[in-house]
């Protein structure tokens, strides 16, 4: 068993009967104690505002838990140690008398970790509360996204909570910087001069990012409704990988350094004017169609939905970053529910060398592409020219990869979830994988200025077939550069 990397802590999952704290949170808390990176003191408050026995409670955390762990990576005697550590307590989040018992099991002498998976309208109220009860000194907050609708909202949860929990204490969630092929962005980057020498606009045509999911609402429509697919993807997941992209070299791996940078990145973003919405902009809502071959319903055909309902489901937009290093590189960002498939990538666009030598026919395949992937599969590959085998081929080129697949090149190793590695990190004390407050404000700036533009134009979203990439408007977006979507079928 490796050894304990962290201090004894009490950690409070507020919401912990809810879908993120079974489906991930409670699974991902399972892999570090069955990894050995729990201290055997690390104690565990379930918090909910279900009323009911503890023990009925605790056993349904431990058969969701088996479930969402699996066969594969389940071991009863894990399971055994890990529900040993959890205690179940009532707690209306609203009411100061129900932290009293929770300040009585955390205790004065252990860290304690207080885990927001709960909507932020909550997040002051809890912070204040913590505080009442004396646990405000010794505690780190973790807030889950969404933080606010805009500037103004993100704002006042932010502030709330500044009150209680300075910026040093508080760690906002974006569990797409805990993938590991996100972290391998920093060290590809920054280890390697071969990349390095080649990053800015002198070398790089342009640059993609796409987050696709095959999936509807699955049931979120009350949600997902009032904030769409920009406010519920692009303003954190997607601007957070541009900016690990685009940014410059950090002074150093401390998370100021890093955040620093980023912020810098988000600032010099281009804002997009009214008639930029009709060209570099595209919105959509997907339609009935199939998906793995079964028909599914449109965004308006889901249960409980509004049929009236404008909020897009789809967002592709063309991003331009006003500095040097990027100066003309645009940076197409897409995402979207419905795809025909379950998708995260990045693909860096190479330039063309300057002196053609070989056949014209051959001059489309001559782009070097270096493509991250994020999920299903994680791994690297960077395509490169070559010249085809046989005597007969003369000096025909073909297009292969250099190929990094983690699962397959580290096949005894366990790739960890996002969330096991951003929970170490808290429980560490390192913010370097976490969301600064001007992150927030910098992300939200500039995308209410697209808000505000669709709401005044009053244009519709585009429909699209679901189980297809989107409306035929967001291909028009990218091969008016003269440029295509890598890799679509």
């Amino acid at each position: 068993m490796p050894p304990i990397t962290v201090e004894p802590c009490t950690f409070a999952l507020f919401g912990a009967l809810g879908d993120l704290a079974l489906r991930k949170l409670f699974p991902a808390l399972y892999q570090l104690d069955a990894a050995g990176l729990l201290h055997e003191d690390t104690r565990i408050l379930a918090l909910a505002r279900e009323p009911g026995s503890e023990q009925q409670h605790l056993a349904f955390i431990g058969t969701e838990l088996r479930r969402y762990v699996g066969d594969k990576d389940l071991s009863e005697t894990v399971v055994e140690r890990f529900m040993a550590r959890l205690t179940y307590l009532h707690v209306d989040f609203l009411k100061a008398d129900d932290y009293v018992a929770l300040a009585e099991q955390a205790g004065s002498a252990q860290q304690v970790i207080a885990y927001f998976a709960t909507p932020a309208a909550v997040y002051g109220a809890i912070c204040e509360n913590l505080a009442k009860v004396g646990l405000s000194e010794n505690t780190r907050v973790v807030l889950e996204k969404p933080i606010g609708s805009d500037l103004e909202s993100s704002r006042k949860v932010n502030d709330a909570v500044a009150q209680f929990f300075p910026e040093n204490r508080t760690y906002r969630i974006d569990h797409y910087l805990g993938k590991e092929t996100v972290q391998n962005l920093i060290a590809l980057r920054f280890a390697n001069s071969l990349f390095e020498t080649q990053w800015n606009q002198n070398y790089i045509s342009h640059v993609e990012i796409t987050v696709a999911e095959k999936v509807g609402i699955e049931g979120r429509w009350g949600y997902f409704d009032k904030a769409g697919q920009l406010r519920d993807m692009i303003q954190n997941h997607l601007l957070q990988l541009l900016c690990l992209i685009a940014m410059d070299p950090p002074a150093d791996l401390s998370a100021d350094s890093i955040r620093d940078e980023k912020v810098k990145v988000l600032k010099a973003l281009a804002p997009i004017s009214p008639e930029g919405l009709t060209t570099q902009v595209v919105r959509g809502q997907y339609i009935a169609g199939h998906s793995e071959g079964k028909a599914v319903p449109g965004y308006l055909e889901e249960p409980n939905s509004n049929t009236q309902s404008d909020t897009e489901t789809f967002v592709a937009l063309r991003a331009d970053i006003r500095n040097w290093r990027w100066a003309g590189v645009p940076f197409y960002l897409r995402t979207g529910k419905r795809m025909p498939q379950k998708l995260s990538q990045i693909v860096i666009h190479f330039k063309e060398p300057s002196h053609y030598i070989f056949a014209p026919e051959q001059r489309l395949q001559i782009s070097n592409k270096l493509i991250i992937r994020l999920q299903p599969d994680e791994g690297i590959s960077l395509r490169v020219m070559t010249k085809e085998q046989g005597l007969d081929k003369g000096m025909q080129l073909r297009s292969g990869p250099l190929q990094l697949n983690f699962s397959d090149t580290w096949r005894s190793a366990r790739i960890p979830d996002a969330y096991e590695r951003l929970l170490l990190e808290v429980m560490n004390g390192n913010q370097n994988l976490f969301v600064r407050k001007d992150e927030i404000e910098a992300a939200w700036t500039w995308c209410d200025q697209l808000i505000a533009g669709w709401k005044k134009s009053g244009d519709a979203p585009k429909p699209y077939a679901a189980g297809s990439w989107g409306p035929m408007s967001s291909i028009a977006l990218i091969t008016r550069d003269g440029r295509s979507w890598y890799g679509d079928i």
